[in-house]
């Protein structure tokens, strides 16, 4: 006899994800666990190498992967090239950048290279997902990429920070928008992962025992503890899950 309620299924047979950032960190991450877990995976970034090696390696293994490059801060282009792939059942809003300066030391050009990528781009990016799954008159999964940062701030990550939170606020928005069409919208905040792009700014005296200090389990994160997170919120195990965030940061946030 059968048991109520059921295990939840956390596979993606039949959907197709589009990964933005995809030829590393979080990006690549996320389109192998994707991909494992049954959904034809689509990468793309500014770099062609990259995510194209990263497609191959996950072709390889005998999953579905092809890749594209897109610079998402060019909304025409993402416009067209989204809707010129048809319609994705999960977007990884991955793509996204940092610039370190104390508060006097930010400049414009600070200013628009991260908020423009972090947060303009994502918008449009969600967007033109959104779009294509309306027109298809299908649910979907959204999930934007967040951190830690936009919970709570930090010494010389105004920029970051801020785009951090304004895409918290707009992670609401677009959930409560695309809510009556099933398409659920939400974040995953990260702590500090050890990746080739997290160890520069560690190396950096007196970082990597702030960190720690913070991180209440007393490490860094591995790639590997993002999986389940994000395979929860890019399958049915989390249909009632929108306008959410999964924080993800070994108690960084708790006090």
């Amino acid at each position: 006899m059968a048991l109520s309620p059921p295990l939840p299924s956390f596979r993606l047979d039949g959907k197709r994800a589009l990964i933005t950032g995809g030829g590393r960190g979080i990006g690549a991450a996320g389109a192998a666990i994707f991909a494992q877990a049954g959904a034809a995976v689509t990468l793309c970034a500014r770099s062609a190498k990259e995510v194209e090696a990263k497609a191959a390696e996950i072709r390889a293994a005998g999953f579905e992967a092809d890749s594209f490059v897109l610079d998402v801060t060019d909304t025409a282009a993402v416009v067209r090239e989204i809707a010129a792939r048809g319609t994705f059942d999960i977007l990884l809003n991955n793509a996204g950048a940092n610039r370190i300066r104390a508060i006097t030391e930010v400049t414009e050009a600070d200013y628009d290279a991260v908020l423009n990528l972090n947060l303009k781009a994502a918008l449009f990016v969600g967007q033109a997902v959104a779009k294509g799954l309306l027109d298809a008159g299908r649910p979907g999964s959204i999930i934007n990429v967040s951190s830690q940062m936009g919970l709570t701030g930090g010494g010389g990550r105004s920029l970051y920070s801020a785009s951090k939170w304004g895409l918290e606020g707009l992670t609401k928005c677009m959930a409560i928008d695309l809510a009556p069409n099933g398409i659920r919208v939400n974040t995953i905040c990260p702590t500090f992962i050890d990746t080739a792009l997290t160890r520069p700014i560690l190396e950096t005296p007196g970082t990597r025992d702030y960190v720690l200090s913070r991180i209440k389990l007393g490490r860094l994160g591995r790639m590997d503890e993002l999986s389940g997170a994000l395979l929860l919120l890019a399958s049915d195990a989390s249909t009632l899950m929108t306008g959410s965030s999964l924080v993800v940061d070994g108690g960084w946030t708790s006090g």
